[in-house]
């Protein structure tokens, strides 16, 4: 499924998805999100697990990320060649590792194998220039989240084919010596990565926990994020319930 980042002061927001249930995914399409990213990373998702998901945000009309387990170009090959609108792609810390990840995400001047018969290429109904078009239309997003990928943000931001700097602040944490997302240093971190992003004329994006959270960093130019995923949703939804609560009904 197509998708274009936001444009001028525009946002885009979406959620996490760790859990392989494609009702999640039809319930999503009808929020009013802009996307989802299917977390291949952290959770338990298979090749048939991430496939039906794609069925179902196609369904649902909701363009589907995946963060990949790895940087390989067998996995970003898979994904994309089910129809994802794009990558999140964790733990690239060099401009190396960036170019590899366009290289492995791109046909024209890349090295992603060409087949016309997955989801992404009509199974077989677009000629092969349209679906090398298409393709290459893909967004590739880069989480910077350890010391050295905050050192090389700016060399990363300007590899070609890179579209979004996406900073992993629990991680970038862990660099860093701490167990904190919150800690000074950190944000001073996730805030260079987003001047550098903007800088270089590239998206800059963030997981955050809250409305206000997304704000703060929306004021300092921010335009995509992820909010949470489908499990914190259903948790402070039915702790809300729980809380709301009669004495009496309890």
């Amino acid at each position: 499924m197509s998708y274009s980042l936001p444009t001028g002061a525009g946002h885009h927001v979406g959620t996490f998805v760790k859990t392989t249930s494609p009702q999640v995914i039809e319930i999503l399409g009808g929020s009013g999100l802009d996307f989802a990213v299917l977390d291949a990373e952290h959770a338990p998702y298979d090749r048939a697990a991430l496939d039906l998901a794609m069925l179902a945000g196609r369904a649902a009309g909701l363009p589907l990320f995946v963060r990949v387990e790895d940087r390989s170009a067998a996995s970003l090959l898979s994904v994309l060649d089910m129809g994802a609108a794009g990558v999140l792609v964790p733990h690239v810390d060099t401009e190396q590792d960036a170019r590899e990840v366009v290289a492995h995400c791109r046909y024209a001047g890349g090295d992603r194998g060409y087949s016309s018969s997955p989801r992404a290429a009509g199974y077989g109904t677009l000629g092969m220039k349209q679906a090398i078009a298409q393709g290459d239309r893909n967004v590739v997003a880069c989480q910077i989240e350890s010391v050295p990928a905050v050192e090389n943000a700016a060399r990363i931001a300007a590899v070609p084919g890179v579209a979004v700097l996406f900073v992993g602040r629990a991680d970038l944490a862990l660099s860093m010596g701490l167990d904190n997302a919150q800690e000074p240093r950190v944000l001073e971190a996730a805030e260079h990565v987003v001047r550098v992003a903007l800088a270089a004329g590239k998206a800059a994006g963030m997981f955050v926990g809250s409305v206000a959270e997304r704000e703060k960093y929306r004021a300092l130019g921010v335009r995509w994020f992820i909010q949470g995923s489908d499990q914190s949703l259903l948790r402070q939804a039915a702790q809300a319930a729980a809380r709301a609560r009669s004495p009496e009904s309890a």
